[in-house]
């Protein structure tokens, strides 16, 4: 009978002891790491309640999300938009190099349309043309290689005074890069009209 008895005395004391570790903490203690601001705390939320639970979820939302980054991108290509701009276009200098390319004449632009009429004057079979489409082909590139030199030169001049503090690593490149091509077929497309200094 006592044996029972104090059983039975030991039980609620083991309860009260679990209930008192359940208990909440005091207000005034310290818990032991910063309070999140709320901002991070929001979108913790969001990111949890976002976060696709399977894999393939997860692979068609990245899938989409590429989608729509490259629809942006041919938007601001076309545009000239400079927020969606992929990363080796972005930026003032390039801009400016863009512009600098886009309102002059250069010879290297021409060169996809000589190099096919080159190519079909030496097909014929006729000693005189073909000696005349090598003299051609020696001449353009003699040009080109001539205009790209004075191009790369003003074009690094006017950089070092526009932007003197800004990094302009590979510029001078895109730019001869931009000449190479086509005014109308150029990405992103010329913002600038022929002769209108940028």
């Amino acid at each position: 009978m006592f044996r029972s008895r104090s059983k039975e005395e030991k039980a609620p004391t083991d309860k009260v002891t679990a209930d008192l570790s359940k208990q909440p903490r005091d207000p005034e203690a310290p818990k032991g790491r910063p309070t999140p601001k709320r901002s991070e705390a929001q979108t913790q939320r969001r990111r949890a309640a976002t976060v696709p639970t399977d894999r393939k979820e997860a692979a068609k939302r990245q899938r989409e999300a590429r989608r729509t980054d490259l629809a942006r991108q041919r938007e601001a290509l076309a545009s000239g938009d400079e927020r969606y701009l992929p990363a080796r276009d972005k930026g003032p200098v390039r801009r400016f190099v863009r512009d600098f390319v886009d309102s002059r004449f250069s010879i290297a632009e021409f060169f996809l349309p000589m190099a096919v009429v080159i190519l079909v004057l030496s097909m014929i079979r006729v000693p005189s043309l073909q000696n005349i489409s090598l003299l051609l082909w020696l001449g353009v590139i003699v040009m080109i290689v001539i205009d790209s030199i004075g191009i790369w030169l003003r074009l690094k001049k006017q950089l070092n005074e526009r932007f003197p503090n800004e990094p302009k690593r590979g510029a001078v490149a895109y730019g001869l890069m931009r000449t190479l091509q086509m005014r109308r077929l150029r990405l992103p497309k010329p913002q600038v009209k022929r002769g209108e200094r940028p």
